[in-house]
């Protein structure tokens, strides 16, 4: 069974860290790009960092630019997304999403294939 499960999701206060993970089973994550994506009620799902299968691409947005990492432990078969200096506008539900493709990777929600159900991360004081 194909799945995508996200952690590490939580409340914080503005300027801490959050790491979340994104496990994945019945696939191998290093062969699919992946993507991390957030949503809050009444806005689009937007894509905010995605890295390619071959983890030599990495595309962020430009609002977590320089704050949020992404990783990934091909042991594990988990991808990492590194929250640094969280403000409150990155309060929002966090996915991740993985699309098969030869390589490179979009911040565009229709080209992924799994998602993952989603973890809250709260930033507030």
């Amino acid at each position: 069974q194909v799945q995508l499960v996200e952690s590490g999701g939580g409340s914080v206060q503005p300027g801490g860290s959050l790491r979340l993970s994104c496990a994945a089973s019945g696939f191998t994550l290093d062969s699919y790009s992946i993507g991390w994506f957030r949503q809050v009620p009444g806005k689009e799902r937007e894509g905010i960092l995605c890295m390619s299968k071959s983890a030599r691409v990495t595309m962020p947005r430009a609002s977590v630019k320089d704050r949020f990492t992404i990783s990934r432990d091909n042991a594990k078969n988990t991808v990492y997304l590194q929250m640094n200096s969280l403000k409150p506008e990155d309060t929002a539900v966090y996915y991740c999403a993985a699309h098969q493709t030869a390589d490179g990777c979009t911040l565009l929600r229709d080209p992924y294939d799994y998602w993952g159900q989603g973890t809250q991360v709260t930033v507030s004081s």
